[in-house]
């Protein structure tokens, strides 16, 4: 059934092999204005996957991944102009080595070819995905979830236009538009034209792929993202930071789920944080010590400890130590983005470098974790492994390397 995209795909990513950087510069910021201009086309399909999701009930943190307005479209075209105006990461000489024989070794950046994006209500990474994958000089092949399906096709619809305008071929850019269980199971088994698959979306999306794809896979990970308040904070900094990660968007995996806090400044901090809280009725789950502090907290299990919410909820730990705190976060976390919030640097450094995550802070908001905010453009999604790429994934991430071997007769 998809056999067909991938051919066309293998076609469009020959080409792009050789596209030099001003034509795909070109094709991006086509990009950029043909989603400004066609803003009404986009909103008027998404208006249809908002009413479906609705009627599926959808709860809010995803009805808010999935809504689309103006500025939220216009900051999808500003990303494929930042990507536009990033350095193209094809074709840069790594290393080159002169061997005795005379034989010149240069190790270069190149495209992967065919990169297949499994994801779920998140029309954005139609674009942020597309973009990247153009301006890494691979064709891509877009499977979205069905709750934004109206969004992504009006979306693909409008690159594809845009970039075969400027003269690069349409299936650069493709969408799988059927979005039954079948065309994700093929997806995945596509190893003769996917030279690399992308999960990104809910631990179990992920989880399926890694476990059921034939095609290499970069998992990205949910976020069971902390923020550590240490015995030394400034516990006004901490209200405003935790503030700050857990609702100034809760529907995102660099949001704070679970708040963890030393025992000798609870009565301190925990109060104020909890007022900031209030302020936007985030649910908090906590300890018998935390209740002790703020009686009217909930009572949290082991479960909550662990819990991605996308909600406004959040769970509280008591700790009596910075190595208790070091391990709590590394058994609970997905990987993803934790922060301290402390005066004492050293004791920043120790969490720092023993906390076992793709981003990790210090007195800073965990929704830096962006590949905007990273200075990448847009990005493919967070990387919670270890092979290959880690943390926000952008253009360097999407390229491999071949070696070119420059002789005059040798023979060995």
């Amino acid at each position: 059934m998809l056999e067909q995209l991938g051919v066309n795909a293998k076609k469009a990513a020959g080409i792009l092999t050789t596209a030099d950087t001003e034509i795909k510069n070109k094709a991006l910021r086509a990009i950029g204005k043909a989603l400004v201009d066609n803003a009404d086309v986009i909103i008027s399909a998404n208006n249809i996957d908002i009413e479906n999701g609705k009627k599926a009930g959808l709860n809010a943190g995803l009805i808010d991944r999935l809504m689309l307005d103006k500025d939220r479209i216009k900051g999808i075209a500003d990303g494929c102009v930042q990507v536009a105006q990033l350095d193209d990461p094809c074709g840069i000489v790594l290393e080159t080595v002169e061997r005795p024989n005379g034989l010149i070794i240069k190790k270069v950046s190149c495209p992967m070819g065919v990169i297949g994006i499994i994801y779920e209500a998140r029309p954005n990474v139609t674009a942020d995905a597309a973009a990247l994958c153009l301006k890494s000089g691979n064709a891509v092949i877009l499977r979205g979830g069905k709750e934004a399906i109206e969004s992504n096709k009006a979306i693909a619809d409008i690159m594809r236009n845009a970039i075969e305008a400027v003269g690069l071929p349409a299936d650069a850019i493709q969408l799988v538009s059927d979005t039954s269980r079948e065309s994700s199971t093929e997806l995945m088994r596509m190893k003769d034209y996917l030279d690399c698959l992308i999960p990104r979306g809910s631990k179990n999306l992920i989880k399926a792929v890694v476990e059921n794809s034939t095609v290499p896979v970069i998992e990205t990970g949910s976020g069971n993202c902390h923020v550590y308040v240490d015995k030394d904070a400034d516990a006004e900094m901490a209200a405003e930071i935790i503030f700050n990660a857990k609702t100034q968007r809760i529907s995102v995996c660099n949001a704070c789920e679970s708040l963890v806090i030393h025992s000798d400044i609870l009565e301190n901090a925990l109060p104020l944080i909890k007022t900031r809280l209030d302020e936007k009725a985030v649910i908090i789950k906590g300890d018998d010590r935390a209740r002790a502090v703020c009686p009217d907290i909930e009572a949290a299990d082991e479960a909550d400890f662990a819990a991605e919410y996308l909600d406004y909820i959040i769970s509280v730990k008591t700790v009596d130590s910075l190595d208790e705190a070091i391990e709590h976060i590394n058994k609970n976390s997905t990987g993803h983005s934790e922060s301290i919030i402390t005066n004492d640097n050293e004791r920043a450094m120790v969490f720092m470098n023993r906390v076992d995550s793709s981003s990790v802070y210090h007195n800073a908001s965990t929704r830096f974790t962006d590949g905007g905010e990273f200075g990448l453009g847009a990005e493919i999604g967070i990387s919670t492994q270890k092979l290959h790429a880690r943390g926000p994934m952008g253009l360097r991430e999407l390229t491999t390397t071949k070696y070119l071997i420059f002789g005059n007769g040798q023979v060995r």
